[in-house]
């Protein structure tokens, strides 16, 4: 059995996400955020970088979100979230997972923790409005993406579309959110009806509404 460690709609989200999909006996163990129970000795000892989430295997502890999702992918096969080797579609999934990982998320987290990337309090407005273009240009890219395909390697759903919705449930209250680019909204809220997204994210206490409510048009961003 596995068991993850998590806080809710943190970079755990996406893990849980392909572990009830895949239908992977799982227990889930809260890493309490707000009381920084990810910084206490004992989560170190499983997480010496001291961030959320971590899965344990056979005893053996695994951190970093994607790392987690490409173990979980490569370990059941079945569930067709990865490429098989020889699939050409295999380059792409690494491409677009670690776009995914170093690009916006990489941007989302000097959005959201901009005081750790100046020295000047003053300056932390600033680094937040160019964090604002940084993000859109991501997500730009992604639109491009979707504008023929049903998911983000074409008609085959993979562990990196529940990563981008993870990531563009964390994007909603920037300016120019993913629902303002009409190919990513219309992919976003096909996304949110998928029965794991749903359960997961009742579990998780976060709300789809924006998604399945929002409007498509082709207005906004192309």
């Amino acid at each position: 059995m596995y068991q993850l460690y998590y806080y809710p709609n943190t970079a755990s989200l996406a893990p849980h996400f392909l572990l009830d999909h895949m239908n992977l006996e799982h227990e889930l163990i809260l890493v309490d955020k707000k009381s920084n129970a990810h910084k206490a000795a004992d989560y170190l000892t499983l997480n010496p970088a001291g961030r959320i989430p971590t899965l344990i295997f056979d005893n053996q502890p695994l951190f970093e979100s994607p790392a987690i999702c490409l173990h979980l992918c490569e370990s059941h096969p079945e569930h067709g979230l990865i490429p098989l080797l020889g699939d050409p579609l295999r380059p792409l999934f690494f491409q677009w997972l670690t776009y995914l990982n170093n690009t916006l998320q990489a941007e989302l987290m000097v959005y959201y923790y901009p005081h750790r990337h100046t020295n000047n309090t003053n300056g932390i407005a600033a680094v937040k409005a160019a964090q604002e273009q940084c993000i859109s240009a991501a997500l730009s890219v992604l639109n491009d993406q979707l504008a023929d395909r049903q998911y983000l390697l074409g008609e085959q759903l993979t562990a990196c579309d529940y990563f981008l919705f993870m990531l563009c449930e964390w994007s909603l209250p920037v300016k120019s959110s993913p629902l303002t680019f009409s190919h990513l909204a219309a992919y976003l809220k096909r996304l949110s009806t998928l029965p794991s997204i749903v359960k997961v994210c009742d579990i998780e206490g976060i709300d789809l509404n924006p998604f399945s409510s929002y409007p498509i048009t082709t207005a906004g961003h192309s």
